[in-house]
């Protein structure tokens, strides 16, 4: 059979079997936020161009790159989201939250889009959990919304993780890290790719986040922009050391990391794994405390960072940390006969309403095919429905893990199968623990 097209480069289907380890992320990943006081926000998929070119920098690989642009019917520019910083501070002045409780604390998991090199851990569709908290210039700001970050992989059981910590300071002190940057590449032009030629006279600190190995190599001898932060942000580096030592977080401080979008300010972060290969950046962040007055809101400071869930899910695999199962069929309703097939979809309907996972044929197999089917899909519980079962109003339901069989009547079949889970839990349950155990345990619920 000739497939008339595949999925796109870049991209990947998530199938039914694998839908569920994602769910449970994706789930945990917003529980956790909103136990620290974030709270979801969804942005549209889609925004006007100029808010990437803007916000995110137009001398970034991003917008120069990588950016998912077309003209609508309408004649407008418009960009596949990136990111999910620029839409969420875009929401956060349309709607005016700037008037809500400080700080405010947004969370999302979105689907993100960059025309990149797929390779392991990269894709051109890749989702994304983020948090962005506005409203607090405190370095204590940094240290929580890191130690979200850190809380997760925690929780998650995940090791080898290093938090790696830099300060690129504010525009003033920028401004002299920017004329050493610029002398000592212009010393060293001829080494440069095209694209970091461009940036020489734009943004020179954009070359030291250039994949090109050239460029990476003169990056080596590059001065850092730690010597050069002014005093406030010296301190407000050693705030953010300072409170997280409190916490017991570990971090090395790296004055190469400048994050590739050129929003940022102060404090960058990035929690990196050796377990996936080139792309070990799970998390990444910080401080951009002028993003939001340049899109044209108050001047507000304003931090956050973003994990790519696909990366994060890399590194459990790789670390062998397991995710829950799929929720597997608890009965399987076998019909025989049109009458029967009645009686199921009608007992089947009512094991659902009460939170039952029951499932009965609707292809029209033999009696044989069916319990291979409820085997198959693994089925917990099974039960045959014929007509001397209507006639006496009651069947057996199996248990498909111990052989035993039980009768339950068909007029509260919900109900008495409800039990049947309960009490064989139990018993399982029960079997488990030695006499005396079971001993202290009776003693325990009669006190």
């Amino acid at each position: 059979m000739a497939l008339l097209t595949k999925a796109p480069k870049g991209t990947q289907d998530i199938l039914p079997e694998n839908v569920h380890e994602h769910q449970f992320v994706e789930n945990t990943l917003l529980e956790i936020a909103g136990k620290y006081g974030f709270r979801e926000i969804r942005t549209p998929v889609f925004e006007h161009t100029e808010l990437f070119q803007r916000g995110v920098g137009e001398t970034t690989d991003v917008v120069q790159k990588e950016m998912y642009t077309f003209t609508d019917k309408g004649d407008r520019s418009i960009t596949l989201r990136p990111e999910g910083t620029a839409g969420a501070v875009r929401a956060f002045l349309e709607h005016g939250l700037f008037n809500d409780a400080v700080p405010a604390k947004l969370c999302y998991i979105l689907n993100c889009y960059r025309y990149e090199k797929p390779q392991a851990g990269r894709w051109r569709e890749f989702q994304q959990f983020g948090v962005e908290m506005f409203g607090s210039a405190s370095p204590a700001a940094d240290a929580e919304v890191i130690s979200l970050a850190n809380g997760i992989f925690e929780f998650f059981g995940i090791e080898n993780l290093e938090l790696q910590l830099n300060s690129i300071g504010c525009p003033a002190c920028r401004a002299n890290y920017h004329k050493a940057l610029k002398e000592y590449f212009e010393k060293n032009a001829e080494k440069l790719c095209g694209t970091c030629l461009e940036r020489l006279d734009k943004n020179p600190m954009r070359i030291l986040d250039c994949k090109n190995p050239a460029c990476k190599q003169l990056c080596e001898g590059a001065p850092f922009i730690t010597d050069y932060l002014c005093d406030e942000c010296s301190e407000h580096f050693k705030g953010v050391q300072k409170y997280l030592m409190a916490m017991g977080i570990k971090f090395t401080v790296n004055p190469r990391i400048v994050r590739g979008l050129d929003y940022y300010t102060r404090t960058v972060f990035e929690f990196v794994s050796n377990n996936i290969g080139a792309q070990g950046t799970v998390c990444g962040g910080g401080r951009y405390d002028g993003l939001v007055k340049e899109l044209g809101g108050p001047d507000t400071p304003a931090l956050g960072f973003g994990m790519g869930t696909g990366r994060l899910m890399m590194v459990m695999k790789s670390q062998g940390i397991e995710l829950p199962k799929a929720e597997e069929c608890d009965i399987y309703v076998a019909p025989m006969g049109e009458n029967a097939l009645q009686k199921a979809m009608e007992l089947t309907s009512t094991l659902r309403s009460a939170g039952i996972f029951a499932l009965t044929d609707v292809v029209g197999r033999s009696l044989k095919a069916q319990m291979k089917y409820a085997d198959k899909i693994g089925a917990k519980y099974t039960c045959v429905l014929g007509d001397d079962e209507i006639v006496r109003n009651a069947a057996n339901v199996k248990n498909m893990a111990s052989g035993d069989t039980t009768e339950l009547g068909l007029e509260d079949f919900d109900m008495d199968f409800t039990r049947l889970i309960l009490d064989d839990a139990a018993s399982s349950l029960g079997s488990s623990f030695s006499d005396e155990e079971l001993s202290k345990l009776d003693s325990l619920l009669n006190f």
